[in-house]
């Protein structure tokens, strides 16, 4: 049996950056707030339920924030005396830092061809959009701010970080959107211009099947200056072909062809230990660049992972 897969029609556009995020629902096409209903749907129960609660007790305040100077009272820890004001005075003056509450969130979500592929109910590119709404709605539950960055080899779209649920609609909605102009993957141009446009530490969720050159160096950067957490978007089939014969692929991000007997055992040997190599070698990079990794697949629910990472993150902390 031979089995021909052909990709969407990917339409070229021209990029956007920077665009204003607040416009209304009534700019947002009707099949597109569909599908935002239906993932809200699903996902609100999650969001108060379970994900919201422990969302804010994992992601809180990134640090400590100057509030005022005022004088020293006896207890007063002496590493907080502003001796330039002490100086000035001639009083001892300490700083008073309150924990910083207003974090911003960025959704760095991967739109390339790759992503349009799926054999169970859901396609990659549906599970991705479905976890960013519920960190978005997780985030404007607690009062934060979200922003998100769409890319492929270049970036997209970035819609810059803000508050509320219409905002947070808009966002949901350019995922859904699926208007890449180039069908490759490149992780280095998105987590570049995080780097150059969120100056302050923000937490960075980078959704992608990650099916990419490697950009090692630029993760630990982004590791180092940001919360990172990378959410791996799988199929359970890119590891494991069913044996169904003779089947004629095509890589959706470069048009190359090949055909494999997908009913011979040494060929599904091969293509599962390159599989394993390469998630054993990225899970190894990230960690080295100090980001936590959730591996979600189409076909399994994604609460449980959630849950177990926020699990984990408690205890670190």
């Amino acid at each position: 049996m031979i089995i021909e897969y052909h990709p969407p029609s990917n339409p070229q556009i021209t990029q956007s950056r920077n665009r204003n995020s607040s416009a209304p629902t009534s700019m947002i096409p009707r099949d597109t707030l569909k599908k935002i209903r239906r993932i809200e749907i699903r996902t609100r129960r999650a969001v108060h339920d379970v994900f919201a609660g422990r969302y804010q007790s994992v992601f809180k305040g990134q640090g400590m924030e100057f509030q005022e100077v005022r004088e020293y009272i006896p207890g007063d820890d002496i590493r907080t005396i502003d001796w330039n004001v002490t100086a000035r005075t001639g009083n001892l003056h300490v700083k008073k830092f309150t924990e910083e509450r207003e974090l911003t969130v960025m959704l760095l979500v991967d739109i390339s061809a790759s992503n349009r592929f799926g054999s169970a109910a859901h396609l990659k590119r549906d599970l991705s959009a479905e976890i960013a709404a519920v960190l978005a709605f997780s985030a404007i539950a607690n009062h934060d701010r979200v922003g998100l960055i769409l890319f492929t080899d270049r970036v997209e779209k970035h819609i810059p970080p803000r508050k509320g649920p219409t905002h947070v609609l808009r966002v949901i909605s350019e995922i859904l959107a699926d208007r890449a102009a180039a069908p490759r993957t490149d992780l280095a141009p998105a987590l570049d211009y995080l780097n150059r446009v969120v100056r302050r530490r923000c937490i960075a969720f980078l959704i992608s099947d990650f099916i990419a050159p490697p950009c090692d160096h630029l993760l630990r950067v982004t590791g180092r200056r940001h919360d990172l957490v990378s959410i791996l978007v799988a199929d359970q089939h890119e590891s494991a072909l069913p044996p169904i014969g003779l089947v004629n692929f095509q890589d959706p991000e470069t048009g190359r062809r090949v055909l494999l007997d997908t009913s011979h055992p040494p060929t599904r040997r091969a293509l599962a230990a390159a599989q394993f190599n390469r998630r054993a070698n990225l899970l190894r990079t990230l960690r080295s660049a100090r980001s936590d990794a959730i591996e979600l697949y189409t076909n399994q629910p994604y609460d449980r992972q959630l849950i177990h990472f926020f699990r984990q993150r408690e205890q670190r902390r």
